[in-house]
């Protein structure tokens, strides 16, 4: 078969005139996000000279950046049918296969185009160019694969601006948090190559947010747009840079400008803008009229991105049916791998206003959970979600959530482990909250916090036969609380009555009990009388049982008070 190179290039091709210029307007257009227009130039090639190849693939290409991944497989059959297996239009359906998760074919593809194209001095640049690009976009893509073929491009075509932009990005996205430097240099390289090359502005843009470099990440955007005034995804980028700082009015500028790049193409989507704007300035009566136009104009094919806008904008109306219609439509046709943790967070905000809901409140603050990638994130639903048990009065889901925050954080806090614990005893669970208290003791053993609290749930947990955990943890709590019964007094007491009654009518130790009154006396002037009358009773008859005298130990049951915290922590009450 001859061997055809196929230059695939934003700025360099090896013909001139009209078709050298029309093929560039449409991956101008690409680059730039204007997708419509870029069909509408490669379609116009197409039609004027069905076998340019070259123009086949740009628009599959088109498509697949568009998420028109069916377009571009059936518009690759068609043109290898009719075109005896062309090598550039092999690469684009092997980068459909990438994004279909065919790695086999898609690698049988390359190696084959890869061949067919290879000359006398060696592999062509633009069929490597090609296969490093389709490695690079989709997820299964072999990096290391794509930048070996990149480099080799490189070799043969030293002044190809793309070649130098793909690069960086398999560099960056192969080896992040160390590919930066790499990706830096080659993006830069492009720039070299050709200044007007304005996308590599936008790749080091967001090589500078993940740095969050943000003096210069705005320099590389305002280049962008000063190079090249009509250029769409530079304005976007601008929108999003100053919505996310609230800049609401500079926001808007860029929305208006980046609506008017976009000429004839622009279209009901760009509303969706205008909502988010609206929604970030807690305008949610505009949010809900500008989502809804986008969603009736476009009616089945709505993006699920406008569902969920429209699902948090009614909630923040209060308008709770019309959020729960709009969160439902939303993952019944968000693709599952898209969902994020505020997706499941927002659903569990919505059914929360719903009787009988609270399963799927629940397992809506676990699934965030398990799919947010951001720590802070997971924290932040987590205790969202303890909250509304504690609030609903359901303390076990409350300690459960809890319990997961404690699981997932690095270091957590005082107040957290005590939150679990406390959640747990109050739903009743005492042995789960004793195990708590028992690592609180181990984590932080000069705070009183942990003794109490394990204490508290020994009293509860241990009725029978008292002496195997409830009079073990009194005598902690006991000796810990003596080292400053003054700050310490309500545990003091409560420890020392406790040990007292158990000695006297449980262990039948007169000697002990005695000890212990004297103590619990001295502690509590309140109620001294009553102890000491006690201690009489004693001390004439060893069998009878002591009698009440002072506050004693509390019922099981009853919501024990923290001691006055100590400047480090602040636990809650209830």
């Amino acid at each position: 078969m001859k061997k055809t190179a196929f230059i695939i290039a934003t700025g360099i091709f090896i013909s001139a005139g009209l078709k050298a210029q029309t093929i560039q307007e449409g991956v101008n257009h690409l680059n730039a996000d204007r997708f419509k227009s870029a069909a509408l130039v490669f379609e116009k090639l197409i039609a004027a000279n069905p076998n340019n190849t070259e123009a086949v693939y740009w628009l599959g290409q088109t498509y697949l950046d568009d998420d028109k991944n069916e377009m571009a497989r059936q518009l690759y059959d068609k043109g290898l049918a009719t075109s005896n297996n062309a090598p550039i239009l092999l690469v684009g359906r092997g980068h459909v296969d990438l994004l279909e998760k065919k790695t086999n074919e898609a690698r049988q593809k390359f190696e084959t185009a890869i061949t067919m194209t290879r000359g006398k001095k060696g592999d062509d640049p633009g069929i490597l160019l090609a296969v490093g690009r389709a490695n690079v976009d989709a997820k299964d893509g072999d990096l290391p694969y794509a930048i070996q073929k990149l480099e080799a491009a490189v070799q043969r075509e030293s002044n190809n601006a793309e070649i130098y932009m793909q690069l960086g990005n398999a560099y960056r996205k192969a080896r992040p948090g160390e590919g930066g430097g790499l990706a830096y240099t080659n993006y830069n390289k492009a720039l070299d190559v050709n200044p007007n090359y304005v996308v590599a502005y936008i790749r080091l843009a967001k090589l500078f947010e993940a740095q969050k470099n943000w003096e210069l990440v705005l320099q590389n955007l305002n280049l962008s747009i000063t190079k090249d005034p009509n250029f769409t995804l530079g304005y976007y980028e601008l929108f999003y840079y100053n919505f996310f700082r609230q800049r609401f009015p500079e926001a808007e500028d860029f929305l208006k400008k980046y609506i008017s790049s976009k000429g004839a193409e622009s279209d009901i989507q760009d509303q969706y803008l205008y909502a988010q704007l609206c929604w970030a300035r807690k305008d949610y009566d505009c949010a809900t009229s500008k989502a809804e136009s986008v969603a009736t104009a476009m009616g089945a094919a709505t993006k699920p991105k406008v569902l969920k806008l429209l699902a948090d904008a009614y909630y923040q109306k209060n308008d709770s049916l019309s959020a729960k219609k709009y969160i439902d439509q939303y993952f019944a046709k968000e693709k599952p791998e898209d969902y994020i943790g505020f997706d499941y967070a927002l659903k569990a905000d919505i059914y929360s206003k719903f009787p009988g809901q609270e399963a799927v409140v629940y397992n809506s603050y676990i699934e965030g959970v398990r799919i947010d990638t951001v720590l802070d994130n997971k924290v932040e639903i987590l205790k969202k979600g303890a909250e509304f048990f504690r609030k609903r009065g359901e303390r076990e889901k409350e300690g459960d959530l809890m319990v997961k925050l404690l699981e997932i954080k690095p270091k957590p806090t005082m107040n957290d482990i005590f939150d679990a614990g406390r959640a747990y005893y109050f739903a009743k669970q005492y042995q789960k909250s004793r195990d708590i208290f028992v690592k609180f003791v181990e984590k932080y053993p000069t705070e009183v916090y942990g003794y109490e609290w394990t204490f508290n749930n020994s009293k509860v947990i241990d009725t029978l036969k008292k002496d195997s955990i409830a009079v073990p943890d009194a005598l902690k709590l006991f000796e810990f609380s003596a080292k400053d019964t003054t700050k310490f007094k309500k545990q003091y007491i409560s420890s020392a009555s406790y040990l007292a009654i158990y000695y006297a009518n449980d262990a039948k130790d007169k000697e002990k009990a005695i000890e212990y009154l004297r103590k619990w006396q001295e502690a509590d002037a309140v109620n001294a009388d009553n102890i000491q009358k006690n201690i009489e009773i004693l001390q004439k008859a060893n069998s009878r049982p002591i009698k009440g005298g002072g506050p004693g130990p509390k019922q099981a049951g009853s919501k024990p008070t923290p001691s006055k915290p100590s400047p480090s922590v602040t636990p809650k009450k209830n």
